[in-house]
């Protein structure tokens, strides 16, 4: 067995261990839930009708991109919890003793993210379309997507996975994703950019969730995206590289 193959079946066996303790407990994914669905009840239900976006659409259409990545902010936290219990309850000690490979660890969490997290923004997306969401995007369009969410899922996994690595409390595992679940208030989620105050609207279109967000919403609305997805891929694809050289940064270091 080549080395690549090693680490892939390493990585097919603790993923399947992470992906146990979720189906074992999936309130873990309607604990992330809880709080976009409650978001999306607020602001569709109290706050939507005094909201004018210019778009001529529906409020939940506009706004249902930011909710879905707040779903993803919330939802990674679990991934730093379930890292620093490890990391605490000496499992990582136990691995390192065995023949398997190191980033298998590693990305044994991160695809377990990725599912979990996938699985809350099904639910979200279900209760939006109760609630009166409708989209007539084609199916590419949905793939995108749906590999846009993947993508930003994986990018933010990495930075769980520092926070996870390198925190001392449980506390201190899942406080970093609270700046990143604020961030989509901050940018053109819920309000056009241009209604904001001159300063706080310059750091909401140049942030990466409003090309994120408006490149999601874009794609849903069946209209042009044009340069926005290429500033959302890039900001997606450069925080998942330093995210992940952080993260090996960090194993590295805590092997010695």
């Amino acid at each position: 067995m080549t080395a690549a193959a090693h680490a892939l079946a390493d990585t097919r066996i603790l993923a399947g261990r992470s992906l146990k303790h979720i189906l074992r407990s999936p309130d873990t994914i309607i604990t992330t839930a809880i709080t976009p669905i409650a978001l999306l009840l607020l602001f569709v239900f109290v706050l939507g009708g005094a909201i004018d976006t210019g778009s001529g659409g529906s409020y939940i259409a506009y706004m249902l991109p930011g909710i879905l990545l707040i779903t993803i902010a919330s939802g990674i936290a679990y991934t730093a919890y379930r890292l620093f219990m490890d990391k605490q309850g000496g499992v990582f000690e136990r691995l390192r003793s065995m023949p398997i490979a190191r980033s298998s660890v590693l990305w044994a969490h991160v695809l377990t993210s990725v599912v979990a997290n996938l699985a809350s923004v099904a639910v979200v997306l279900a209760v939006a379309l109760l609630l009166g969401f409708r989209s007539g995007a084609g199916i590419g369009a949905w793939l995108a997507v749906a590999g846009i969410l993947a993508l930003f899922t994986l990018a933010l996994t990495w930075v769980a996975v520092i926070a996870g690595l390198t925190a001392g409390s449980v506390e201190g595992a899942s406080a970093f994703s609270y700046p990143l679940i604020f961030l989509p208030f901050i940018s053109s989620a819920f309000v056009p950019t241009q209604s904001m105050p001159g300063p706080v609207a310059w750091f909401a279109e140049h942030q990466p969730v409003t090309a994120i967000v408006d490149t999601i919403r874009a794609l849903l609305a069946r209209q042009s995206v044009g340069g926005d997805i290429w500033v959302a891929l890039a900001w997606m694809v450069g925080v998942l590289v330093l995210a992940w050289i952080g993260a090996a940064a960090v194993q590295r270091r805590a092997a010695r």
